[in-house]
């Protein structure tokens, strides 16, 4: 299946889709980590750095969702940090994941930041994350904080 991957800004018209889609990618990860959600919940998840939010577009049609922002870890190491990256179920397989790490890495040189993100123990994107070179920086009782040092980025 070929198709043209692309991204745009998140629009308030988007919150059904991002509220469907946090259910689809969602719910079955946070359940195995014990955590229940509420609509309202997941709402104010998708609202929390909205602006940081893109739609990820394949043929031009939403499939999924990517969140980053730059962080200061500890007041002092800056990171472009991977709040969520969500790709419907259907879409999941294909490289979609890859490509959009390739477009992240990308900005992360441009700013001359490793990329750091929070998995949750049981998802199974966290071999995705390892594959392009993440290292586990910690553990945690829920999730993985993972990093791309730029060193690995830039090779």
């Amino acid at each position: 299946m070929k198709f043209t991957l692309g991204f745009r800004k998140v629009k308030h018209e988007d919150i059904d889709f991002l509220l469907s889609l946090r259910r689809k990618t969602m719910t079955q990860h946070l359940l195995a980590a014990g955590i229940r959600m509420t609509d309202e919940q997941h709402l104010v998840r998708i609202k929390e750095h909205f602006y940081e939010s893109h739609i990820i577009l394949a043929d031009r049609k939403p499939i999924g969702l990517l969140k980053m922002g730059v962080v200061a870890l500890n007041n002092t190491h800056k990171s472009l940090h991977i709040r969520q990256i969500q790709i419907m179920p259907k879409y999941q397989g294909k490289g979609i994941g890859s490509k959009v790490l390739t477009v992240v890495k990308k900005r992360a040189l441009q700013l001359c930041l490793p990329i750091t993100l929070n998995v949750l123990l049981k998802n199974p994107a966290r071999g995705l994350y390892l594959r392009h070179g993440f290292q586990v920086e910690k553990k945690t009782r829920l999730e993985y904080l993972l990093r791309c040092p730029l060193e690995v980025i830039a090779a």
